[in-house]
């Protein structure tokens, strides 16, 4: 089956100069200026299917927002080739557009003065929405969002969190086959996000919607994404399932004791065990590798020597598996012989 998205050898370059500081160095910049190249965005490759949700992760300045907006048709690319829904945004821009949403989480398609219905409006007559469809498709949207009671307010006088689901109804009132989400909910509260996350699963399950999110908060990708792509220098340093990002470590867990005797000058450290944190004598978290000791003995081995009254076991926050791959790490090697899974710097 053809994938909704496939990208090949993508690559974009800047052509920049450096000016210097000081007047006698920008003086020198009008009549010889030293020219950079930049590499946003260098041979990336993948494919996303109907229906998926794929998470793109990266450190600022990584190339994940050039990504998208080369993938929204925005931007052209240097080189490469882009399909999506058969159309290459950036030469079938007019066909293309009607087909695709887009949510940018530091730019509007808001209209600032007015209040967001009348960019709806503006929206149904734009993708030539019939009245009909415009109107159910409308309530729908206010009710999942719970923003019936914000559409008549000016924009300007919205709170961010009201205006993002404002965001999110422009760019799914036309029913797009793919939406695109870059940094949604930055700036959002918790209840916010929660009520965005709930939308964007809703609209998943009801239309098949594929998505690719962009973000630098890891809840997103773990409440949303089946798959993660993670760029790194404008590289492709990632590229599978969650669960497999999250055994890039190797096979850890986190296990959190609490004890009801105290346990100052016992040493839990060893080969398979690490002690990450240690609040008080009657608390510790340690990081147990479950490749050198199941979860079973090495509790039985913790119960001889102390008495707990509570324990949790966890896997390894995401945060700590996406430093590493931003750091350059190599990867575990039952991963690197693992053909589907890219891990290259």
């Amino acid at each position: 089956m053809r994938p909704v998205i496939d990208v090949q050898h993508l690559t974009k370059t800047y052509r920049t100069y450096k000016r210097g500081a000081g007047m006698g160095q920008t003086i020198r910049s009008f009549f010889r200026r030293e020219e950079v190249i930049v590499h946003a965005v260098k041979d990336i490759s993948f494919a996303i299917g109907q229906g998926e949700i794929c998470g793109v992760l990266g450190p600022n300045g990584a190339g994940k927002s050039t990504t998208i907006k080369m993938l929204c048709g925005a931007l052209y690319p240097t080189s490469g080739d882009i399909q999506v829904l058969g159309f290459s945004p950036s030469r079938d821009r007019k066909r293309y557009v009607s087909r695709i949403g887009a949510v940018f989480g530091q730019k509007s398609q808001l209209i600032w003065d007015i209040p967001p219905i009348d960019s709806f409006h503006m929206n149904k007559a734009i993708y030539g929405i019939s009245d009909a469809d415009f109107k159910s498709r409308l309530e729908e949207l206010a009710e999942l969002l719970d923003i019936a009671h914000v559409m008549e307010k000016p924009t300007r006088v919205l709170s961010l969190g009201e205006r993002m689901k404002c965001e999110f109804v422009m760019a799914m009132l036309h029913r797009p086959d793919v939406l695109f989400l870059d940094e949604p909910t930055i700036g959002l509260d918790v209840v916010a996000k929660v009520k965005i996350r709930e939308f964007v699963r809703e609209m998943n399950r009801k239309q098949r919607m594929t998505c690719i999110l962009t973000t630098h908060d890891l809840e997103d990708v773990e409440e949303l994404a089946q798959r993660v792509i993670v760029i790194n220098h404008g590289e492709k340093v990632f590229d599978d399932s969650l669960q497999r990002l999250q055994l890039f470590l190797g096979d850890k867990k986190l296990v959190r004791f609490t004890f009801t005797d105290s346990t100052r000058g016992a040493h839990f450290e060893n080969a398979y065990t690490r002690v990450i944190e240690r609040p008080s004598d009657l608390q510790i978290t340690l990081e147990v590798d479950t490749s050198l000791i199941s979860i079973s003995e090495f509790i039985e081995s913790i119960a001889r020597k102390h008495h707990f009254s509570d324990i949790a076991v966890k896997e390894l926050p995401i945060q700590q598996v996406v430093m590493k791959l931003y750091e350059g790490e190599q990867s575990p090697p039952d991963m690197q012989s693992t053909p589907e899974v890219s891990l290259s710097r």
